[in-house]
Formats: structure tokens, sequence, C-alpha cells
């Protein structure tokens, strides 16, 4: 039986996916696991296609740390290079029976108390080439601390949804029947309010000859709750008008798809709306599974332990294949 007579009938396809319908322009998924993109942009210049703030927005913050430091290393060596070139008789104070690599690295260090402005007073600058390199290395010193400054700022007040997905989504019995069930919750300290989740299903499909992306808005029990503070699972119910009414277990196995999950919510601490994204290929969803619990009453009665570690938590089901 071909995918186009899998789907059903009654499901109407999604027009306003924001992707294109061309299946054979397209490589890969639509959405990376992160919630980014799954695109690579080319045609145009790397300075001018990358957006470098975003860029050292969004990076881990080891790479964070790294390229700054690298800089501060660096800059600090091409400058060094240039009160060595200039001649170290200018610095006063080193030494001039020291080694040239001696001399070197206290140029190296002066150069880090200018950039800094720091300034001890070990070493000072004399005649004009020096005194003007150290102003200008000073000035630049001041603006990349700014700059450095900025992005710290912006790292740590950036509103971010903190939210985790699980790793699988599941085909779960439901009311007799089945379900796709797709599970998430905060994990930090954070209180968000009016969540709103839509889920996308995208398929490859051959119609009239022709690959053809296809997309389906997939109803959900709940697409809104007022508060997010435990787990959510996001349950679409596969009844006679779901797309995937008729797919079995070896569908999921050879069909290209995806789920694709949208998640909007507002954050009380930034006073700002926040949202998050990722994606399931029809290869991460487990069917016959259903989660376990990740939620439970204290010892005491006092309070609900939420368990974390408990997210992607599932155990195996029988159920008829309908």
């Amino acid at each position: 039986m071909s995918i186009l007579k899998k789907i059903n009938a009654q499901a109407e396809t999604d027009k306003n996916s924001g992707f294109g319908t061309n299946s054979n322009s397209y490589g890969g998924r639509f959405v990376n696991k992160n919630g980014t993109p799954n695109v690579e942009k080319t045609g145009m210049h790397l300075l001018r296609r990358i957006s470098w703030y975003h860029t050292m927005i969004d990076m881990p913050t080891w790479k964070f740390m790294l390229v700054l430091f690298s800089f501060y290393i660096a800059i600090n060596f091409i400058f060094a290079i240039l009160y060595f070139g200039i001649g170290i008789e200018h610095l006063d104070g080193i030494v001039a029976s020291q080694s040239e690599w001696a001399k070197f690295g206290q140029a190296y260090f002066f150069s880090a108390q200018t950039f800094t402005t720091v300034g001890y007073g070990h070493i000072s600058p004399t005649g004009f080439l020096t005194s003007a390199l150290s102003a200008a290395e000073a000035l630049i010193g001041l603006l990349s601390f700014a700059i450095a400054t900025g992005l710290f700022f912006g790292r740590f007040s950036r509103p971010t949804a903190f939210l985790k997905f699980s790793h699988n989504a599941l085909i779960s019995p439901y009311q007799n029947d089945k379900a796709l069930m797709i599970r998430l919750v905060p994990f930090k300290n954070t209180n968000f309010t009016d969540a709103e989740a839509k889920i996308t299903l995208g398929m490859s499909i051959e119609e009239n000859g022709v690959m053809t992306n296809k997309f389906y808005s997939l109803d959900l029990e709940l697409h809104k709750i007022n508060a997010l503070t435990l787990s959510w699972t996001l349950v679409h119910p596969i009844t006679d008008k779901s797309p995937l009414y008729k797919f079995t277990k070896e569908d999921f196995a050879s069909i290209h798809g995806e789920i694709l999950v949208f998640i909007k919510t507002f954050d009380d601490m930034y006073s700002n709306t926040v949202a998050a994204r990722t994606s399931y290929t029809f290869k991460e969803v487990l069917y016959g599974a259903k989660f376990e619990p990740m939620y439970n009453r204290s010892k005491d009665a006092s309070k609900t332990v939420l368990h974390l570690d408990k997210l992607n938590s599932h155990q195996a089901v029988n159920f008829e294949q309908s």
C-alpha cells in the first residue's frame, strides 16, 4: 500500500507550516532536536549572513569563555609584537640584559596591563610611536570590555524557555484506542503560565509521480494549560480524523516523516513570552509504549516531588494494531 493511501483522507493539510512543498529540495529533517532549523545558508559572504551577536549569545558557555580568552590572548600577542617591532628600548623598565624571549614576555604583560587599563607602572612607554600605540590599545581595550560586558548581560538576561522534551514520542493506549504522546517538563525554578502547544506532522509523499511535502496539524487533547509547573504530556488522539489513523508499527519504521513540536508560554520572571521547539522523526517514535509517572507526593505529604530524571521513563505495552 502506498504512503498516500495510508494517510487518512479526512485529514486536512496545513498550508501555513512555513516549509516548502517540494520534497526534492529538502535534505534530512525539518527541525533539529534542539529546535533550530536544519538549514545551511550559502550564497552570501560569511560576515553578512551571520549575526555575531546572536552567535555569541547562543553558543555554549564553555565555547563563549574560550572565545573571550582566545581573543584576549591573541590581541595582547599582536600588540606585544608591535611593541617589540618598534623597539624594546622605548619601554622603560625592561632590563636590557634579559634574553629576547624575556623581553618579549615583558612586552606581552605590558600590553595586558595597557589593554585592561590596570597600569602597574613598572613599565612605561617612551617616544611618540610607543605612546600612540599604547593609547590606541587602551581605547581598544575599553571598547572590547564594553562589548564583552554587554554579551555577558545578554546571555544572563535573555528570556529562555527552560523546557526539556522527552527523547522519544510514544504511540500509547488511550481511551480504548491509541494516541501519540510527547512529554515535556520545566527543569529550572521558573514560573510558566498560559502554555500553548502545537504539533505538526510532516511527510514526504509521492503524489502524481512527484515527491511532495505534506503537513498536517495534529489535534491535541489539551492545546493550552493555565500553568506549566509539572510535566505536561501532549496527547494527540489517533481517531478516524487523524492522518495517523491507519499507521502501524511497520509504517513508522519505513515511512519518512517528522513530528514538529512548538511550545509558547509566558515567563513570570521576565514578563515575556518564551518559545521552545523540537522534532521527532518517525524512527524516534516508539510504537506500543507509555510514559511512567514522574511526580508523586512527598513522604510527609506536604509537597509534590517532580523527578526530572524520569522524563524519558516509559514501559512497553501491548495492544492490537487497528
